[in-house]
């Protein structure tokens, strides 16, 4: 078994220490993440300049880049085989809703998917990395379970949000979906000592769908949350819609 092992709050994160931590044991570890935090990237790849790989003390290796950068390079010329799966975290704060589409966690585990590796995104709910241990063992749980008992021939992609509990290692799993949240805050304006008016993202907008059945709605109760999640962003239901459309606009 070859793990690959990444995240999006840099090599020196304790999150990503854990995330090893649970890993150990299960097979072949190599960790590639980014130098710096990267959250919110997504799954941007860097274009516009080369990009760099230095070697920690540890071992860890560390791209000057996005997750999914670190990810990238790893199975496509930094690793000399092709990894087994691919995990990424633990996340500092949660990944659910519309956040997964920002989310550089998720993004990790979703370059593994491109290329047909069954990969998982691990979140702590709550920032501040309190009950990281117990996190580390939820995280260990889940992949010696899927490793055991694969859910599907094909490959896969996880996004698992943990409570920050002590006891985090013996709450029910659920499997959910995604809920959605309302739209965020407006932007932040600031003066910097030289005049110049600054903006910063405003906060995420609370969760307007939290009902039973979503991540939201499971964490909040409990359990830890697994969602599976898919690349495909086709509005499937619309297609027939649109193809009328498009005959009655040409008609």
């Amino acid at each position: 078994m070859k793990i690959l092992i990444a995240n999006d709050d840099g090599y020196l994160a304790p999150g990503l220490a854990a995330l090893v931590k649970a890993c150990e044991g299960l097979g072949e570890l190599d960790v590639v993440a980014p130098e710096q935090n990267a959250s919110g990237t997504s799954n941007s790849l860097t274009l516009s300049r080369p990009l760099s790989v230095f070697t920690a003390a540890n071992g860890f290796r560390y791209i000057n880049g996005t997750p999914s950068d670190c990810v990238h390079l790893a199975l496509t010329g930094l690793l000399p085989t092709r990894p087994d799966l691919v995990v990424s975290g633990i996340n500092n704060g949660a990944n659910m809703g519309d956040d997964t589409l920002y989310s550089g966690t998720v993004a990790a585990a979703m370059e593994g998917y491109l290329f047909g590796i069954p990969a998982i995104a691990f979140s702590q709910v709550n920032k501040g990395w309190a009950e990281l241990d117990a996190a580390s063992r939820v995280a260990r749980r889940v992949i010696e379970q899927v490793l055991r008992h694969p859910p599907s021939t094909r490959p896969w992609l996880l996004n698992v949000n943990i409570p920050n509990r002590a006891d985090a290692d013996r709450l029910p799993v659920q499997i959910t979906r995604l809920g959605r949240r309302h739209a965020s805050e407006p932007v932040i304006r600031q003066t910097s000592p030289r005049g110049d008016t600054m903006y910063w993202i405003g906060p995420a907008g609370d969760a307007r769908e939290a009902g039973e059945g979503t991540d939201f709605h499971a964490t909040a109760n409990g359990h830890v949350s697994i969602t599976p999640l898919q690349v495909d962003l086709t509005d499937h239901a619309t297609l027939p819609a649109w193809r009328d459309w498009v005959g009655t606009s040409a008609s």
